[in-house]
């Protein structure tokens, strides 16, 4: 299985924390230690599990919206954007649990025109002002379709470092990455207001590869 690169210190920590509450339990307890060892293996397996990269057939795309991460949609609705857009826009929000892959990828081709992070609170993450008042990051692309699109990373109560990699000028690419968010978070896209929505909330979303809009060309 290949890791993320985000995950080296996490899981170094997580050996050296691992193996020695393991020394101490078989010392301590002896018999009794696969009480404490037990538990310990699940979640240490659970964090590579969490820094998986899964290989993904990505395409090119013009006119789609593609999931930028992995999760469940939690909102879609009309608001304002008041960082970029500066006026009215349509919102999808994808959470992610622990579980999730948590790479964030382009959303739409076209060209990164603007970027920024915010320092912030740490509401959880599926809280609607966790998108303007916890800590986060604001991207704009313009779209191969001469649209302005923005997304934006948001962490959580739990998830506490969110990475971008993209600067302005870059070339983006839908569904390929452009960042990473560590253990559970929400993404939010903003899209224009005749864009054709294509997911519903509830709906389960595969980074990279589902369809979630469709612009006019």
């Amino acid at each position: 299985m290949k890791l993320h690169k985000e995950s080296k210190g996490t899981i170094i920590v997580a050996s050296i924390v691992f193996a020695a509450a393991a020394f101490l339990s078989v010392y301590f307890l002896r018999e009794w230690s696969l009480l404490i060892i037990i538990p310990l293996l699940i979640i240490y397996g659970l964090v590579f599990w969490f820094f998986r990269v899964p290989n993904r057939d990505i395409q090119d795309h013009k006119e789609n919206v593609i999931a930028p991460v992995d999760g469940k949609v939690v909102m879609i609705k009309e608001v304002d954007e008041d960082e970029f857009i500066k006026g009215k826009a349509i919102q999808v929000s994808i959470f992610m649990s622990p579980l999730n892959v948590h790479i964030c990828r382009y959303p739409v081709s076209g060209k990164v025109i603007y970027k920024k992070y915010h320092p912030g609170k740490y509401l959880v993450a599926w809280h609607e002002k966790s998108s303007t008042e916890n800590e986060r990051t604001t991207v704009a692309v313009e779209s191969l379709t001469n649209h302005k699109v923005v997304f934006r990373q948001i962490a959580g109560y739990v998830a506490r470092r969110i990475v971008f990699y993209c600067n302005e000028g870059d070339n983006a690419k839908a569904g390929h990455e452009f960042g990473f968010i560590k253990f559970g978070s929400r993404m939010d896209v903003f899209l224009p207001l005749d864009t054709e929505i294509i997911c519903k909330i509830g709906d389960k979303t595969k980074g990279g590869i589902d369809v979630i809009a469709k612009m006019k060309a």
